[in-house]
């Protein structure tokens, strides 16, 4: 892609219900819109999670408590319309989205959970148009009458990770209702169309415009840094993305989160000042500029609200006179801090860095986004209602077809309930090989040991 650019107004009328000013976020979105095949508003810009679920299970409330977070949710049931000269939001009225039913009986016992998350990966690689409402679906596998495994897809332009988890938690409230249970109400639901007037409103606020001049001294002359591609991209065939999955011991989970109490960081940051170390070896760079994705949900009132609120931030850290390792988490979580305490929409930071996203446009590079996944109500074996219901985590098989992201590569890494870390990389096929993601991973993870178990170590110069 060229140069991005985000508008920072939208063009859309204000004030009816079907007829609703996009979010900076979506017109954030709309900055990688390339289409139906890729991009933002492509096929398969989704995301699947996956869930076992233990009980006796009623297909019939399933269906049922489905339509009610359809309901209960607009985004789930809005367009983002992007006609010539204008873009908004158009919101429909409740409807019902797909639930298939596969019968898994003939597995065997002992392979339910290698198979479940096959179902996730199969399901990961498909396609769902955005076009197609309402944005989300559902697949259970049923191993026999008390245990499956329920699959949800969800179009990324109407949610994102933290998203995933509030519609499982009303899903399943909701089904324990249906099913004649009393569990815990569900909290009053803020829509998303609320958090995209509040945006508008509060773009100059003296807050705002104190963060804007923060970005603007922070991101003078900076560009974010891209890593060298196998092969050069061609704009004439399109993306096409696989995974890696990787996992980190139980060891060295450990080790990393002493290392962050220690250091009075949080286990981001020092997974982030590893990764700063690792492109400095890649690339030679001293002045590393990561994106990477806050919750951005900015107010309390907007914390069980579904919709696309991730916001993509740029941490720049200059590395530059480090003389140990131990230098350079202290100058990432310098960076961590002051970043989240100026945590604007990415649309009000790119006009005040111009050369910031330059990097896209580099057909022999691509720019690695790194994440720590977070939800708000990951469930672990949480019984509600008749059921119990555990998220599928550890996930370990890469796919050579998956979801796809807008543009570049995506580094993942979630700290297990078991006390490990599940990692994966996403990229496109056409740039890299998976040989590269692989060595990656292992320098990856060798700078991260050297990092929490011996600080100290001089930074190795390149």
């Amino acid at each position: 892609m060229g140069t991005m650019s985000v508008p920072e107004t939208s063009h859309a009328p204000s004030g009816l219900a079907d007829h609703v000013p996009l979010s900076l976020n979506q017109e954030f979105l709309c900055a990688f819109d390339k289409g139906d095949v890729e991009g933002a508003f492509s096929h398969r810009h989704t995301l699947v999670y996956g869930w076992r679920l233990a009980g006796r299970l009623d297909v019939d409330a399933l269906r049922g408590a489905l339509d009610d977070v359809v309901a209960r949710h607009e985004t789930l049931r809005t367009s983002i319309v992007r006609g010539e000269g204008e873009r908004y939001q158009e919101i429909h009225p409740p409807m019902s989205p797909e639930l298939v039913v596969r019968d898994l009986s003939g597995t065997d016992p002992g392979s339910r959970e290698t198979r479940a998350e096959e179902l996730v990966n199969e399901l990961d690689s498909g396609a769902y148009s955005v076009d197609r409402l309402p944005h989300l679906r559902a697949v259970l596998g049923r191993f026999d009458d008390h245990d499956g495994v329920l699959v949800l897809v969800l179009h990324h332009t109407a949610g994102d990770a933290w998203s995933m988890g509030l519609i499982m938690r009303d899903l399943a409230v909701r089904y324990a209702v249906r099913g004649g249970h009393r569990p815990r109400d569900l909290p009053e639901v803020t829509q998303y169309r609320e958090f995209a007037l509040w945006q508008r409103e509060s773009a100059e606020t003296d807050a705002v415009n104190a963060s804007r001049e923060y970005w603007r001294r922070k991101l003078r002359g900076a560009r974010i840094l891209a890593v060298p591609a196998d092969r050069p991209r061609r704009p004439e065939v399109p993306n096409a993305y696989a995974v890696h999955r990787f996992l980190i011991d139980a060891e060295l989970t450990s080790a990393t989160l002493r290392f962050s109490r220690t250091t009075r960081s949080s286990p981001f940051m020092i997974l982030l000042a590893a990764y700063n170390v690792l492109l400095h070896e890649l690339t030679g760079a001293t002045d590393i500029v990561v994106p990477t994705f806050t919750a951005g949900r900015y107010q309390d009132r907007f914390l069980d609200t579904v919709g696309p609120f991730f916001n993509f931030v740029p941490l720049r850290t200059d590395i530059a006179g480090c003389e140990s390792l131990r230098e350079v988490v202290g100058r990432t979580r310098a960076t961590c801090i002051e970043a989240y305490s100026h945590d604007i929409p990415f649309a009000q930071v790119v006009p005040e860095a111009p050369e910031l996203t330059h990097s896209f446009a580099d057909p022999g590079q691509a720019v690695v986004a790194f994440e720590i996944l977070q939800s708000p109500s990951p469930m672990d074996g949480e019984v509600i209602g008749n059921l119990r219901y555990s998220e599928i985590r550890r996930r370990l098989l890469s796919q050579s077809v998956s979801s796809h992201i807008p543009d570049g590569a995506l580094w993942a890494t979630d700290i297990l309930p078991s006390g490990e870390m599940a990692g994966s990389l996403k990229f496109d096929v056409n740039l890299f090989d998976e040989s590269t993601m692989v060595g990656m991973v292992a320098g990856f993870r060798r700078v991260l040991r050297n990092t929490v178990t011996d600080p100290d170590s001089p930074l190795k110069q390149v």
